[in-house]
């Protein structure tokens, strides 16, 4: 079904930023090769452009929740999902939507004559409280589920993602993956498709980090979560990098490094950057709310606060933060 799929794997990503991160005084850091390579190694270790579309338009984002999930946790993602370009009604524009604008640097150098531009507004939400295809499932059901037309899925100028609850487990879930992203022709057009899983009960250390102590790698005391949610702030994260994925490269053609079946893309190739002078087992200069301690970098609508990764910068080949 599916003419493309990445994964997010998320302890490799992080254990590849982790290496490359080793001074920790600078905000960034560059993506470097060996001299010493053949061509065809070293155009595998640059993050480049491969000539592909990326997604532009007005694009809806229609939310399938897979499980039990409270009103409070749907509000945490609905509320991000409308930061990210918010209408010219709101007064102030949160950070949010100035993290997603500095996409916009892909569509420019992708197309420097007419550069298109990408807006994203939340559309439909499905409940799957019954758990339609069961408790354990592969990501070709999934696939499958997010596809249906009577789930939101397979409209064309949408991106479909799935979530599914914390008692849902999911092959390959926190082995290889937090969660993925993928498309398929509909109507000799491409739809767009992610699915995270929510990791608090079966792996935060892979998936909800910093938030929850890591597998790997140096240990340091978790963060307080901004949305005082382990699980749907991880989520969030790996939302976050899935959809600057999705836009930049959602039909494998797009921007990444590395091979194309397991790509590094504009906010996986920045895995475990999240602030100023972050280094391995630290997720950087963040800000932190006085009164619940929580760290964050970016304000969302509603008073929201999350945490967003850092996002690849293809003009200057550093990993850009908020803060």
């Amino acid at each position: 079904m599916a003419s493309s799929a990445f994964t997010l794997p998320w302890l490799l990503c992080f254990l590849f930023s982790l290496s490359l991160l080793m001074n920790p005084s600078m905000a960034a850091r560059r993506l470097t090769t060996e001299s010493t390579k053949s061509s065809d190694q070293q155009d595998t270790m640059l993050f480049q452009y491969h000539k592909g579309p990326l997604l532009a338009g007005n694009i809806s984002v229609n939310v399938i929740w897979y499980g039990k999930f409270t009103p409070a946790q749907r509000a945490v993602v609905s509320d991000f999902i409308t930061s990210l370009s918010p209408t010219s009604k709101q007064q102030s524009r949160p950070s949010v939507s100035t993290w997603w604008a500095s996409l916009s640097k892909y569509y420019r150098l992708a197309n420097p004559a007419r550069p298109a531009s990408l807006s994203l507004s939340l559309g439909k939400q499905v409940l799957d409280e019954a758990y339609s295809v069961g408790k354990s499932v592969t990501v070709g059901q999934l696939q499958a589920l997010a596809a249906s037309e009577d789930r939101t899925g397979g409209e064309v100028n949408s991106i479909t993602v799935l979530l599914t609850s914390s008692d849902v487990a999911v092959d390959g879930f926190c082995r290889s993956r937090c969660g993925t992203h993928w498309s398929s022709a509909v109507s000799k057009r491409a739809a767009t498709f992610i699915w995270v899983g929510n990791s608090v009960t079966q792996c935060p250390g892979m998936c909800a980090w910093p938030f929850h102590q890591p597998v790997y790698g140096p240990q340091g005391p978790p963060l307080v979560a901004p949305n005082n949610d382990v699980g749907m702030d991880g989520m969030l994260i790996n939302l976050a990098v899935l959809l600057a994925g999705t836009a930049t490269n959602p039909f494998g053609d797009g921007y990444f490094q590395g091979p194309k079946v397991a790509p590094l893309e504009a906010a996986s190739a920045c895995a475990g950057v999240y602030g100023t002078g972050a280094y391995p087992g630290y997720a950087g200069d963040l800000l932190v709310d006085p009164t619940s301690g929580a760290s964050y970098n970016a304000h969302g609508v509603n008073g929201r606060m999350y945490l967003l990764p850092g996002l690849f910068d293809p003009a200057t080949s550093t990993c850009s933060t908020l803060v």
